[in-house]
């Protein structure tokens, strides 16, 4: 089959890589009618080589149709159409059963200390084969995949893969009073449906991003928007009598911009050899910290910040007096994705489209395109937001 695989730092290629096969019984085979790159793709793209692997199959967010099913899937048959989740959990466990499934102490990547493996997702959250291919092979399918209808755009239902749970939860994390002010730093997709939910949900919401496409998608969903991180804490002050938000999302996460020297040493970090460069990442890795110095600025005192954007430093300096005597809470953690679909997927099934899940995707193109698109959403060119592969 053919597969988008890593191959160097900001070097992805297309390759002929063996079909999957059933290994475990609760496995099953997905074909994959639909799958998009995800702004943590481009971490695996940028900062986080150390830990791939020459040939690695990448992608998080798929959805296909069931091919075959092991002999312990019972949930699931050829034919069925499935989002598949980015977390590989296994839906009975201590942490699974308290709605934890990024913790899932089954898969949990124990060499590297890390939460519940991922789909495609580096070293760090367990090599497993990813979603940007023609099929894959899902572990634990006897949880995992969310059965959707035969009908209807896979976009209408792709997104519950990743950025519309992570997005929830995100929100969910904010815990802003009701009527209450979030500001969302970041339009890109997770920013982009952040503040779509916060709206759905009654909130006044302000997002922040300079990149003027970005703003008019939210705009279009009657988002009022900031065009620059820049001043922007007093300027959440002035909209909100001098407090400051009761909560804000950061959606941008470890490539801030303004982060100058941590962006230095995220790209030295990359160009290290493969051992050099993870025993670095995991003992003194710094992050680009600029959203999230803004969002410990601008939230106001006793308010919650909620972090949705992915971060990976081991030594990063935190303002630990200003968190302190703000009162500031702070929320954060890969998503856990199977805990949220009972309340999406009435919204995304809903011929509405409350949550505006078909305005979300600006570019489509084929599997043996996802090169040029990888370098075309890093430099947010073509007022690329959201890449949508078809294998």
């Amino acid at each position: 089959m053919k597969a988008l695989t890593w191959q160097a730092k900001r070097s992805v290629s297309v390759e002929d890589v063996p079909d999957p096969t059933i290994i475990d019984p609760t496995d099953a085979i997905v074909r994959i009618t639909s799958t998009a790159i995800c702004g943590s793709d481009l971490h695996l793209y940028e900062v986080l080589g150390p830990f791939m692997d020459k040939g690695d199959v990448i992608g998080h967010e798929p959805m296909g149709i069931v091919e075959e099913v092991g002999s312990a899937v019972t949930n699931l048959k050829p034919g069925d159409r499935v989002v598949v989740p980015f977390n590989v959990s296994c839906g009975h466990c201590y942490m699974c059963s308290r709605g934890l499934q990024s913790q899932c102490e089954t898969t949990q990547v124990r060499e590297y200390n890390s939460g519940a493996a991922l789909l495609g997702y580096s070293r760090l959250y367990g090599s497993v084969p990813g979603g940007q291919a023609e099929y894959l092979r899902v572990p634990h399918a006897d949880y995992g995949p969310i059965k959707v209808p035969n009908v209807g755009e896979d976009e209408r239902f792709l997104f519950l893969s990743d950025v519309l749970p992570t997005a929830w939860q995100a929100v969910k994390y904010a815990a802003t009073p009701e009527g209450g002010t979030m500001a969302v730093l970041g339009l890109g997709p997770i920013g982009q449906m952040c503040a779509r939910i916060g709206q759905h949900l009654g909130l006044r919401v302000i997002a922040v991003d300079p990149v003027r496409e970005r703003r008019e998608m939210a705009e279009r969903h009657g988002i009022a928007t900031l065009d620059s991180f820049e001043g922007t804490a007093d300027r959440l002050r002035e909209l909100t009598d001098g407090r400051g938000p009761d909560s804000v999302v950061d959606a941008v996460g470890m490539e801030a911009h303004g982060s100058p020297v941590a962006g230095a040493a995220q790209a030295a970090t990359g160009l290290l050899p493969s051992p050099v460069g993870r025993a670095m990442m995991e003992n003194a890795g710094v992050d680009r910290l600029g959203a999230f110095y803004t969002a410990i600025d601008a939230v106001r005192r006793g308010g919650t910040i909620s972090l949705s954007g992915v971060y990976g430093g081991m030594k990063d300096p935190l303002p630990m007096l200003t968190l302190f005597d703000k009162q500031v809470e702070l929320r954060m953690g890969q998503c856990n994705v199977r805990n949220w679909v009972d309340d999406l997927l009435p919204l995304v099934d809903d011929p509405s489209d409350p949550l505006g899940v078909l305005d979300l995707k600006t570019h489509t193109a084929p599997l043996d395109e996802a090169p040029e698109m990888y370098e075309k959403f890093q430099k947010k060119e073509d007022g690329c937001i959201k890449v949508v592969l078809k294998p």
